[in-house]
């Protein structure tokens, strides 16, 4: 088992924090950085021509889940999609303007919302426009996420004729009661059908989404939710801990509070996921990701190579993120840029002919180090000390000298192991990984009214 888990040790250290898909996390993104930045920026990264990653952000939905943290825009009534792929084609066409659209994509990756939303030939219009402009390697990631209550076997082989080679399926929970309580309603057999379908298709890995903390859930309804999605052979399993926010994401107002499972039954959980799971095989990557022992993630993270950005984990370093479309975050070596949140003041930039880009934040020397030493813990659960020294040209010691004196109760507790050459997250520190790297973040120390997830 690569991962320890203790009730104790999470009580303790259970607080909010970042979940270190980018440093300095996405509530330092400001005004000030906007899109003037973004294109200086961009011009800068075609002297490096690093490989890109797109993204693609999808936000139509037909049907709302009341759990749902995302940015999306629920829309019954067709059509409204039209003017948004309208603008989608719009942005390529102004960063044609400051990105060398030569640079190999060796990651794709369509997000929402829900992208089956669109129809099979507006698929394919999308997709179209993306490999007209763009240089996609033949051995590129492109991934979807699905929604399998409206998708069906035609559609899945669209995606696979185009070059879909990675899909991630929401399921969240398979008790019929609990799913009526987030108003997401998906039979095991639907979702059995649709796996089945994906391997006949032959996609090369398949992800599932569960989220623990949800209304009606139990310790013993949610070990059954994790049995039959074991069932379902998946290559990456993610279990996220359901924030509770009804005054940041109006949706969860639908939801009674009094139905929610108590702090203590999370926890239990928590552990059953992680019992079950690694016990059936799969390694425990790191926050609430788990993936068989053959998948690239794994491998990565064995070699010291797993990186992570707003995507989630990858094995892909050093990559430029671009993302396209409303909210989208973008992610170059010194600058992250966000896209308008809503449609309105998203449409009305690209119809003035100038990107949508309206904050985001230089990354300073500081950052730079901060980012690498948290990156490198949160991801490979290992820090080369020297490798730091020499890639920045600093005296660690001297450099994190305070920080080092946070991590020692850290280490009291066995949670790591710190030595002149490295720090090493124990399995009894996986779990609690993120605030380890908290230690590391000055900005969430200084802006401590900051509302995150609960690291636990």
């Amino acid at each position: 088992m690569d991962v320890v888990f203790s009730q104790e040790l999470i009580k303790k250290y259970d607080k909010p924090g970042p979940r270190y898909t980018s440093y300095p996390p996405a509530t330092e993104f400001n005004q000030q950085f906007g899109r003037d930045y973004f294109i200086k920026h961009l011009l800068d990264s075609n002297e490096k021509a690093n490989p890109l990653s797109l993204y693609f952000h999808i936000p139509f939905c037909e049907n709302a889940c009341w759990f749902c943290g995302c940015n999306v825009v629920i829309n019954r009534i067709r059509g409204r999609e039209v003017p948004y792929l309208n603008r989608l084609e719009k942005e390529i066409n102004i960063l044609k303007r400051y990105l060398d659209f030569s640079r190999e994509v060796v990651q794709l990756h369509w997000g929402g919302g829900t992208p089956n939303y669109l129809t099979k030939e507006q698929t394919r219009w999308l997709f179209d426009l993306i490999r007209k402009n763009f240089n996609i390697s033949p051995k590129a990631e492109i991934s979807v996420e699905i929604d399998p209550r409206s998708v069906d076997f035609e559609y899945l082989k669209i995606y696979r004729e185009l070059g879909f080679n990675r899909i991630s399926v929401g399921v969240q929970d398979f008790n019929p009661t609990v799913q009526k309580a987030v108003n997401r309603i998906q039979p095991l057999s639907l979702m059995e059908r649709i796996i089945s379908q994906i391997r006949q298709l032959g996609f090369g890995s398949v992800n599932i989404d569960l989220i623990y903390g949800l209304p009606y859930q139990t310790p013993e309804s949610f070990k059954e939710t994790v049995r039959k999605t074991l069932a379902l052979n998946p290559d990456r399993v993610a279990v996220y801990n359901f924030a509770y926010v009804p005054w940041l994401k109006p949706l969860q107002r639908r939801i009674d509070p009094k139905t929610l499972p108590q702090p203590r039954q999370k926890l239990e959980m928590l552990k059953i996921a992680i019992e079950e799971f690694t016990s059936a095989g799969y390694v425990y990557i790191g926050m609430d990701h788990f993936a068989k022992p053959t998948d690239k993630l794994v491998l990565a993270q064995r070699e010291g190579k797993l990186w992570r950005n707003f995507q989630g984990y990858t094995t892909k370093k050093g990559v430029d993120l671009i993302g396209i479309g409303m909210t989208s975050i973008s992610m170059l070596e010194k600058f992250y840029g966000q896209n308008y949140k809503t449609i309105r003041p998203y449409y009305f930039a690209l119809d003035g002919g100038v990107l949508p880009t309206f904050r985001g934040i230089e990354l300073n020397q500081d950052d730079l180090i901060r980012r690498e030493v948290i990156t490198e813990l949160i991801c490979n659960f290992r820090l080369d000390i020297r490798q730091i020294e020499d890639k920045f040209g600093i005296d660690f010691d001297t450099y994190f000298e305070s920080e080092l004196e946070e991590l020692k109760p850290m280490e009291a507790d066995g949670l790591l192991t710190l030595s002149g050459k490295e720090i090493k997250v124990t399995p009894l520190g996986r779990l609690l990984i993120r605030n380890i790297c908290m230690v590391f973040d000055i900005y969430t120390k200084r802006r401590r009214e900051r509302r995150f997830s609960r690291t636990i």
